[in-house]
């Protein structure tokens, strides 16, 4: 059994269309998004059943009739994502005006922001308001971000970071309830959670090798971020602009990024080693700007929080681990 991408009714692994919306499932199921307003489109669609335009057809070198795109990913968008070895280091987190020297142990966070596709895998559905399942999840809050990586983790036959009070599965507690702030994040256990909002920045940044642009592999905007002003107001599909120098996706643009740690207006002052952030909060961190913003809330340094029950179709989130071992 499987799910419509466009209407989410349950199907048998026979279907070619589902039996509620018409929608081509199975074999001619969704390959990628409409270039001009982001609608699903299936491998036998003409024109785009939302905006009206006209899907282009290629000659592939083997003769092959393929459907084109606007934008090319680069990456696989496998069920599970790919995740990325980040060497420790040192480096000086923030702004020129406002930063702090911070030094991080080693660890893994994935290629791209997770993708429909993914969050579908794990959690069984798809709450995303700009659909394709190559598009990054959205409307995700800080608690459902966290319970992803914990039921990841357990697919994946790995320990779980996360927990309230002896609690692993956290998908009975509501997102507003107070007990939330007994959240704890085992670091030494070897599954899936969210960077520090440290991590982030230093993978976005491009490591210890970093160089010094504004934007996750460039000076120039366009080349790495989806933003305000060249999204067409919508996501994309992942791993359609240039990676950074560590082979990152997305880092700047399509959706801004939850980050583990609760937000406070200025980073802490003096050295640093694997911080945590702020011990108590009302608001989490997220980082990297989005389809929606302009183009200094894209910068690699730029920061801001929300409240963990907060959901917005700018607002995704990427994986990590700790690379277990390793000490700077």
């Amino acid at each position: 059994m499987f799910n419509c991408v466009r209407c989410n009714q349950e199907l048998s692994d026979d279907s070619n269309f589902c039996n509620k919306c018409g929608f081509p499932v199975g074999k001619i199921r969704t390959l990628r998004s409409c270039r001009e307003c982001g609608s699903s489109v299936s491998a036998i669609d003409k024109f785009c059943a939302q905006c009206g335009k006209p899907i282009v057809q290629v000659q592939a070198n083997n003769g092959i009739n393929i459907l084109s795109q606007s934008e090319v990913s680069k990456t696989a968008n496998d069920k599970n994502p790919k995740m990325i070895l980040i060497h420790g280091g040192q480096f000086m987190m923030g702004s020129l005006t406002s930063n702090t020297q911070i030094t991080l142990n080693s660890f893994h966070i994935s290629e791209t922001p997770v993708t429909q596709k993914q969050y579908f895998h794990v959690m069984g559905k798809n709450p995303s308001k700009l659909q394709g399942e190559n598009h990054p999840v959205e409307m995700v809050n800080w608690c459902e971000a966290i319970i992803f990586c914990n039921t990841l983790s357990v697919l994946n036959k790995l320990t779980p970071c996360y927990s309230i009070g002896a609690a692993t599965d956290l998908s009975g507690f509501d997102p507003a309830s107070p007990v939330w702030k007994r959240i704890s994040c085992n670091f030494t256990a070897n599954g899936f959670r969210l960077p520090t909002e440290a991590e982030w920045e230093f993978a976005a940044r491009g490591g210890k090798n970093q160089a010094l642009l504004q934007y996750s592999g460039d000076s120039d905007i366009n080349k790495v971020a989806w933003y305000g002003e060249n999204s067409n107001i919508t996501t994309h599909d992942v791993g359609t602009k240039s990676a950074n120098s560590l082979a990152l996706y997305d880092m700047s643009g399509n959706v801004a990024e939850w980050c583990w740690d609760y937000y406070e207006q200025d980073l802490p002052y003096g050295p640093q080693t694997n911080p945590h952030g702020p011990a108590i909060g009302n608001m989490h961190v997220k980082r990297g700007g989005s389809w929606l913003d302009d183009a200094e809330q894209c910068t690699v340094f730029y920061r801001s929080g929300s409240s963990p029950n907060a959901r917005s179709s700018s607002l995704g989130f990427r994986i990590c681990r700790t690379e277990l071992g390793t000490q700077i």
